[in-house]
């Protein structure tokens, strides 16, 4: 006999109630980072201590039509608001070092301090003290004599940003997903730590504790390093969104709770915003709800395939459905974009074997083929497609929730604006 899953609410009380709850920690959260605000526009200019995310040259013609050049900082400060500044082009790389500035933050409001603003700055004092990230991407630029090379595995392994030429050209063969961290990452290296964990726990289980679960040791086990993990990299939102998942599914899973359903999703995501308020500005967050609600869309409407189509159809219906969110936002387009299933199916095998061969001393092996990849992406070619396409696409995509012929809608939607993108590019 099968027991059936159950939906977590069995009534619409119990959710109101629990939206009630989340209200009040958004409400309180809010409370919270508008005091930071008051604090930092407080006086003209406040002294603050920051973390370095991205540093990059840029220059601007000046009214005397002379060029002028300077560098770029994107600074994180501890209580979480980020900003942009410049700084003297000679400035050393200080990218994810410790920096205490002083910044005149000016006239900016709440929405502002949520989400990036440009501030004035004069920098203070540069802590030259070396952080375990920053090891990192040094252990990794000692390994790969390409910097575009050492680039990518930095972004995979430490969340560091694609300079700007590389993101275009990523863009363009349409893998910008598998190179910035997410919540796919984070499904493969919470299956390589299961399979680390089995071997050993159940050859002690056996002797020492057979009492134990090992569905909820290995749960612990594995949350606890993906949440060191995700602290290490300064809990990006796609990922943060994928970890909050994890935990809220293996809880629902181990009640007997229903996992794969939207409820699950809306659960998740009025969690994380009540909880981090300034996700609701960040697009990577989007981005990975909306891959996860494309998914769950498919196992809703098509769960009685057989699991083989399943494995074969669901990367294709993702990379279709995500189309036009990549078209409309990146503009980027090439007749090589659709391989990026294959690429994406590929790198499930890539990304294990890299971090593998990278600890045993092998890291170069693959870096003759990413540079092929790189010429691959060097073709790329604008595409342009009004917002209103993917405002309609966004409403099309809820109501077929509900409404099943409607998911053929937005196929043939994604197909349309492919074929289009192909003869803008062509």
């Amino acid at each position: 006999m099968i027991l059936e899953k159950v939906q977590l609410f069995s009534s619409k009380k119990e959710f109101f109630f629990f939206l009630l709850a989340c209200l009040f920690i958004l409400s309180y959260s809010l409370l919270i980072e508008y005091n930071n605000f008051s604090n930092l526009t407080r006086f003209d200019s406040q002294i603050v201590t920051t973390k370095v995310l991205k540093q990059y040259t840029k220059t601007k013609l000046t009214k005397k039509d002379t060029i002028k050049t300077y560098q770029v900082l994107k600074l994180k400060s501890p209580q979480g608001f980020s900003f942009y500044t410049a700084v003297n082009k000679s400035t050393q790389n200080i990218l994810e070092k410790v920096v205490t500035l002083e910044i005149w933050a000016g006239d900016i409001n709440f929405y502002e301090y949520m989400s990036s603003f440009y501030a004035y700055s004069k920098i203070i004092q540069i802590d030259s003290s070396k952080s375990l990230k920053y090891k990192l991407n040094s252990f990794i630029d000692s390994i790969h004599e390409d910097k575009n090379i050492s680039s990518i595995y930095k972004a995979l392994y430490s969340a560091t940003p694609l300079n700007k030429e590389l993101q275009e050209t990523f863009s363009t063969l349409g893998i910008s997903h598998i190179l910035a961290i997410s919540g796919f990452h984070l499904a493969l290296l919470a299956s390589i730590l299961f399979i680390i964990f089995k071997l050993p726990y159940k050859f002690l289980q056996n002797r020492y504790f057979p009492y134990r679960s090992y569905k909820v040791d290995s749960f612990i086990f594995i949350s606890i390093t993906l949440l060191v993990y995700l602290i290490f990299l300064d809990l990006p939102p796609s990922l943060l969104r994928a970890y909050a998942m994890l935990i809220i599914g293996f809880i629902l899973y181990d009640r007997a709770y229903k996992i794969i359903s939207m409820q699950t999703l809306l659960l998740s995501i009025i969690i994380l915003l009540a909880f981090f308020p300034r996700l609701l500005f960040a697009l990577g967050f989007w981005f990975s709800i909306a891959g996860v609600f494309y998914i769950f869309l498919f196992l809703l409407h098509f769960k009685n395939l057989h699991k083989g189509w399943q494995f074969i159809l669901v990367p294709i219906w993702v990379y279709l459905l995500m189309l036009p969110y990549s078209l409309v936002i990146f503009s980027s387009f090439s007749v090589l974009h659709p391989l990026s299933i294959l690429w994406t199916m590929l790198f499930t095998l890539f990304y294990p074997l890299s971090i593998f061969l990278h600890l045993v001393g092998f890291g170069k092996v693959f870096d003759t083929l990413l540079m092929e990849l790189i010429a691959l992406g060097q073709t790329n070619a604008n595409v342009s497609f009004d917002s209103y396409y993917l405002w309609g696409y966004i409403l099309l995509s809820l109501l077929s929730v509900r409404l099943k012929y409607l998911t053929f809608v937005l196929i043939i939607f994604s197909i349309f604006m492919a074929v289009e993108a192909i003869y803008q590019v062509t």
